[in-house]
């Protein structure tokens, strides 16, 4: 019993060792699910005909996979001029992650 709880003790201090605090968006040690909005252009025209959406998914901090670039979501949407760009992020527990970015335009 003793020996289980120091293991998760050691788990826990690592995970707060290993996050570093300047990070582009807000980060959760346990848990994370976040958005975060990316202007382009002037930000005045938002308005928008077609969205595309790119993804990739991370498994234990170990391996990841997918394109989550802007330029493949844009191809997935069959966009010609971005308007704007969102980006979103889970994760949890470092066990799975799963990174998404959106692109709106026309």
């Amino acid at each position: 019993m003793r020996k289980s709880v120091g293991v998760l003790a050691v788990v826990v201090l690592a995970m707060f060792v290993l996050t570093g605090c300047a990070t582009l968006y807000p980060v959760g040690g346990a848990y994370t699910e976040v958005k975060v909005p990316s202007v382009m252009g002037d930000g005045k025209d938002i308005s928008y005909s077609k969205v595309g959406v790119s993804k990739c998914t991370t498994i234990l901090s170990l391996v990841a996979t997918g394109d989550a670039s802007i330029e493949a979501a844009v191809k997935n949407g069959d966009i010609k001029t971005i308007k704007y760009v969102d980006w979103s992020a889970k994760n949890i527990l470092g066990i799975y992650g799963e990174y998404t970015t959106t692109v709106y335009g026309d």
